[in-house]
């Protein structure tokens, strides 16, 4: 069965329920998309010195799953770290991540094992990374290299990656 509106009545309710649409992404994109995991910092050892990076751990297989997906923005001196318990090979992809990233993995002793560069977003291709990880640092597309982070390169994390390992 279908409802017959009056024109008038049928514009104005589309205005409303888009109004309403907007208002609720506009509040959804307000919040970051991980507003649970614990936040910390890190620090990665380059050349040039060190830098410091705030970042949100994802810690539980949801906050893996989320990631930072449906983020619209990501400045470079913050991220996300996906520790790992054991060291093994790891993949990721892009699905409903809206900005491009660089995909740093570390080794069990902090040393940078592989950098992707801007994997593109919304992508189903798995990033693997070609070697046993201890974790992945996603940055903003490019923060890699504005950073000045290089394979081979260091990252200091006091739960994660200390110093003494």
């Amino acid at each position: 069965m279908t409802s017959v509106i009056p024109r008038d009545q049928h514009s104005g309710r589309a205005r409303f329920l888009g109004a309403l649409l907007f208002c609720v992404l506009g509040l959804v994109s307000l919040q970051p998309a991980s507003a649970g995991m614990r936040m910390d910092r890190l620090w990665l050892l380059t050349a040039s010195g060190e830098r410091q990076i705030e970042i949100e751990v994802a810690e539980t297989d949801e906050d893996k799953a989320l990631g930072l997906m449906f983020r619209t923005s990501l400045p470079d001196d913050h991220g996300m770290l996906f520790p790992s318990k054991e060291p093994h090979e790891l993949t990721m992809w892009m699905r409903n991540t809206y900005i491009p990233l660089d995909m740093v993995f570390i080794r069990p002793d902090g040393v940078v094992h592989r950098i992707e560069v801007r994997a593109e977003p919304h992508s189903e291709r798995m990033i693997g990374s070609d070697g046993a990880v201890a974790g992945v640092l996603e940055l903003a597309g490019g923060a890699a290299q504005r950073l000045g982070l290089k394979v081979g390169d260091r990252v200091r994390q006091p739960t994660y990656f200390p110093a003494s390992r």
